[in-house]
């Protein structure tokens, strides 16, 4: 089936929730029929798509006017949706293993597009600093070598074997 590109409508309003903090702004909106279940127990309706321009996993995103619309029940745990149709309540079934790679891939793009972000913004900062003001400290090189604690001391736990010691407060007795 081609898509008739002619019903794609126009849109500028800007919307929040994709990704954390961060609002989009939408290219256009569409109507297209929406059919669940069979051809003998379905449910269709013609919802509005907004279309937006990002990267995500998602081909589409049900949020809950369209969840309203369907009269859908989401259960996130077993991950299903159930609605009502003519016949008997329709159940639409997710798979764990892909949703949890959907996830896992959505993280590490919100992860980066945050960390590219932040770049950003030190790289301009740093621009704003004048070359002239930048100084090297000269750091003398630390001792690597291991030094006893003074607040510890070594006890000696029995007469048969003097390997065995264990370490105590260097204020206490050894009684």
């Amino acid at each position: 089936m081609d898509f008739d590109f002619k019903r794609l409508q126009p849109c500028e309003e800007p919307f929040y929730g994709i990704f954390l903090g961060k609002g989009s702004y939408l290219i256009s909106r569409v109507v297209l029929p929406v059919t669940f279940g069979t051809q003998a127990n379905y449910s269709m309706e013609y919802p509005t798509f907004e279309v937006a321009n990002f990267k995500t996993l998602y081909h589409a995103i049900l949020g809950r006017p369209m969840l309203a619309r369907f009269m859908m029940i989401p259960h996130h745990t077993y991950l299903v949706l159930k609605m009502l149709s003519p016949n008997e309540v329709l159940s639409v079934y997710d798979d764990v293993e892909t949703s949890y790679k959907c996830d896992t891939k959505a993280l590490q793009l919100a992860k980066a597009l945050e960390y590219s972000a932040k770049a950003t913004a030190m790289v301009a900062e740093a621009q704003k600093i004048d070359k002239d003001h930048f100084t090297i400290l000269e750091m003398k090189p630390m001792l690597t070598a291991l030094q006893p604690d003074p607040k510890v001391k070594k006890i000696c736990l029995g007469l048969e074997d003097p390997t065995k010691m264990a370490l105590i407060g260097a204020n206490l007795t050894e009684k």
